[in-house]
């Protein structure tokens, strides 16, 4: 295997929304075996032309089809991402109305009684690409558990022009580190700033620790004064969202008897 160093460099892994979605496809199809792909869904491409073997090649009418099709579905998926309906895409309830899980369901496949929850399925995988059975499951002090946040504490989406503050309690449950990211609405990488990378960890030197025992991060387009190790940079104009990882999870996460403070709007 060759290993390619691409840390710093742009490089552009975001699928497209558009009808030329259904072109990515197409050629992912062509090049992977069938075997073990979802027969189901494997259907579903073949009923709009997308077969192994074949030409891919929709006429007038159907790019119509098919545009129409990408711009209601990615609108829809970004809505279902980032303020759901069901409750079971949030992490703490009575809790917070803020925090959601990734994973609905706790299944890898998004399973419920046999059923697949279609809508937690879309949201995952508009929301990322790749996904591994140990992503989902309870495993105590290993791996890694996620939790996202798209509104404020008043319900509101980010806005790249404010100021936003989350407080991390005291006692985080993880056996290594607790970690923020934010990433773009529109792309769904990271947000493009002018630090390296758009993100506070445990492990940075210099983090403040409040006389309690919690870390307050702060987000906005400029560091509150004194503030500067724990912030991340927002860009005017541009809507953001913010991924929670916990490495190393423990009883307490899982139990929810810990979960970080909602974010609320500083300025």
């Amino acid at each position: 295997m060759n290993f390619v160093n691409v840390s710093g460099k742009f490089n552009n892994t975001i699928h497209n929304m558009d009808r030329t979605i259904f072109d990515e496809i197409n050629e992912v199809v062509k090049s992977e075996p069938a075997m073990g792909q979802n027969p189901e869904i494997l259907g579903a491409f073949a009923s709009i032309g997308i077969r192994k073997g074949q030409k891919f090649n929709p006429d007038k009418r159907m790019k119509k089809i098919l545009s129409d099709a990408a711009e209601v579905g990615s609108v829809t998926v970004r809505t279902i991402i980032s303020q759901p309906r069901d409750e079971g895409f949030y992490l703490f309830p009575g809790k917070s109305a803020v925090w959601t899980n990734p994973f609905v369901g706790g299944s890898h496949e998004f399973l419920n009684d046999g059923a697949h929850l279609l809508d937690a399925r879309a949201a995952f995988h508009f929301y990322a690409t790749g996904i591994t059975p140990a992503m989902a499951k309870k495993i105590i002090g290993k791996g890694s558990k996620y939790a996202v946040a798209y509104l404020d504490n008043s319900g509101k989406p980010f806005d790249g022009n404010k100021t936003y503050k989350v407080n991390v309690p005291d006692n985080v449950p993880c056996a290594d580190f607790w970690s923020f990211t934010l990433y773009d609405n529109q792309t769904r990488a990271m947000l493009q700033t002018d630090q390296r990378f758009p993100g506070v960890d445990q492990n940075k030197k210099g983090l403040i620790k409040n006389s309690d025992g919690s870390y307050d991060v702060y987000f906005g387009p400029e560091p509150p004064k004194g503030q500067e190790n724990n912030w991340i940079q927002t860009i005017p104009g541009r809507g953001w969202n913010m991924l929670f990882r916990l490495y190393g999870p423990l009883d307490p996460w899982f139990d929810k008897e810990w979960y970080p403070g909602d974010p609320e709007l500083v300025k």
